[in-house]
């Protein structure tokens, strides 16, 4: 329901002010600019839709392979112990299981296009264990939260944006980046465990949350001081080299247990249009709402409401300038990128702004097209709290993306 309330607020919002627009301040092209924007973001929709037809064809194939394998199973029972204390519903060997690790692996290492039609696919596994359908599920709600505030371990396109701007240092943004992005997941975490009543406080989720931390260190250390083609290059390799290791297994492991892998590949694919066709609805829906929210300016309101709250307060208000980039990103990935590289142009790419704006790109998600299409290609209806976790996730994520930039560069 609460996405529900959203998108209604999003459209009479937006033509309240465009009506004062035009009344108060005879702006009389408030209205095309708003129309004109709606269909725009419609076409984008269904472009972005029919985009994923390829790739969701050919991993639902794949995805189809390793399951006929054994494979995914071998994933599930591998994560489990994690698993089973923040997915309780999911039985023991669940392709579920594994179809999410490995969401989640495409996504820390930003490789969208990977973690999309796998995360599709782990959200109609859990809608097949889900016994109110219409209804999003715990599983469902913890995976999508967590999918939201993704761990994301090197934000490659945010250093090759700032490599092009003219940056300095490229990657002086990859720390700061990777602690927010881990803090905003942990607070999905616990954001999502405070209303399932779920017990984080056990040695598997320690243990999880451990080897994160450590991950982050090796890192750090093995890539802090690194030219940015260079770390460009290495995080290409490790992204690519997994994925296609990963296909290569499944592959070779269905010829061993002597399935007929093509056929195997060929009955997932046939999933993969559907599921692309089927989303369109939900992302035209929420972009179009998107849209008139930006258009009308309700989004410049906001942001230049919180810089007299702090100017008013005496307050440093540096950080005002990027903070439209945190707040679209949790509507639209490309209109926050285009933030990002707009305060990188006015105030400088090495800029505390510039910093900033990049820090946040890279250390958030976006929580409204996320929830509209893995929650529309199953059908889900009532989101419950779904939404409220994932923007709690993104603020704090915000939050932390502000303070970390005042650490690191004043």
């Amino acid at each position: 329901m609460a996405l529900n309330y959203v998108w209604i607020s999003f459209f009479i919002i937006a033509f309240l002010v465009a009506v004062v627009k035009l009344v108060v301040f005879g702006d009389t092209e408030i209205f095309s600019l708003l129309i004109n924007g709606i269909f725009d973001s419609a076409k984008t929709g269904a472009e972005l839709s029919l985009g994923l037809v390829g790739i969701m064809t050919f991993w639902l194939g794949i995805m189809k392979v390793g399951e006929q394998a054994g494979m995914i199973s071998l994933f599930a029972k591998g994560v489990h112990p994690f698993f089973s204390k923040l997915f309780p519903g999911i039985p023991k060997k669940h392709p579920a299981s594994g179809s999410i690790i490995m969401n989640f692996s495409a996504n820390m290492l930003g490789l969208d296009n990977a973690a999309t039609p796998v995360g599709l696919k782990a959200m109609q596994e859990l809608q097949e264990l889900n016994p109110d359908k219409d209804t999003a599920s715990n599983a469902q709600i913890m995976f999508l939260v967590l999918n939201t505030a993704g761990i994301t371990l090197i934000p490659t396109s945010v250093i090759a944006l700032r490599l092009a701007s003219g940056a300095a240092n490229p990657a002086d943004i990859f720390i700061p980046a990777l602690i927010g992005t881990f803090i905003s997941f942990v607070s999905g975490m616990v954001a999502v465990a405070l209303y399932q009543k779920i017990n984080l406080f056990k040695l598997p989720v320690l243990i999880f949350l451990g080897f994160f931390i450590g991950l982050m260190c090796v890192l750090y250390f093995g890539l802090h001081g690194l030219p940015p083609e260079q770390i460009e290059k290495i995080t290409g390799l490790i992204g690519g080299l997994l994925i296609f290791s990963i296909i290569i297994l499944f592959i070779v492991f269905g010829a061993i247990k002597r399935i007929n892998v093509y056929d195997a590949f060929i009955e997932g694919a046939k999933e993969g249009f559907g599921t692309a066709v089927m989303i369109i609805p939900f992302l035209i829906a929420i972009l179009v709402a998107i849209s008139a929210f930006r258009t009308t300016g309700c989004m410049d309101y906001i942001v230049d409401g919180i810089a007299y709250l702090f100017s008013y307060l005496g307050m440093d208000t540096r950080f005002v300038p990027a903070l439209p980039v945190g707040l679209m990103k949790t509507l639209s990935g490309g209109g926050a990128r285009g933030l990002m590289v707009d305060v990188m142009q006015t105030y400088g790419v090495d800029s505390f702004q510039g910093r900033l704006a990049s820090v946040i790109q890279g250390s958030s998600e976006t929580t409204f097209y996320v929830l509209a299409v893995y929650f529309g290609s199953v059908g889900i209806k009532n989101t419950r709290y779904a939404l409220t976790c994932g923007l709690i996730a993104d603020f704090v994520g915000l939050v932390a993306a502000i303070v970390l930039t005042y650490i690191f560069f004043g």
